[in-house]
């Protein structure tokens, strides 16, 4: 397994508050203003899609690919992201 990034650290080493959405590992600035325009403006939003699609791997990557249009690598490191999270803090 990859290591993760910096920005997964942060990220997972504290409560999610009201981060932005490109605070979430995988998402950058292109996605994140997709994701935006869809009204995902904030990390909770995004999170709260993966947790309606039950943290479903399969299921979110492809939501993720059709709503910002993330690559395989970012929807990857997105949906680690936010399992790690929801293991740390949930």
């Amino acid at each position: 397994m990859s290591s993760t990034s910096q920005k997964h650290r942060r990220f997972v080493a504290e409560p999610m508050a009201d981060k932005t959405v490109t605070a979430i590992a995988g998402i950058g600035d292109a996605q994140g203003r997709r994701l935006e325009n869809k009204g995902f403006d904030k990390a909770y939003a995004v999170l709260g899609q993966f947790l309606v699609l039950n943290k479903d791997e399969e299921l979110f990557r492809d939501w993720l690919e059709d709503a910002c249009g993330a690559n395989a690598k970012q929807q990857r490191d997105c949906y680690n992201c936010l399992k790690e999270w929801c293991d740390s803090f949930l």
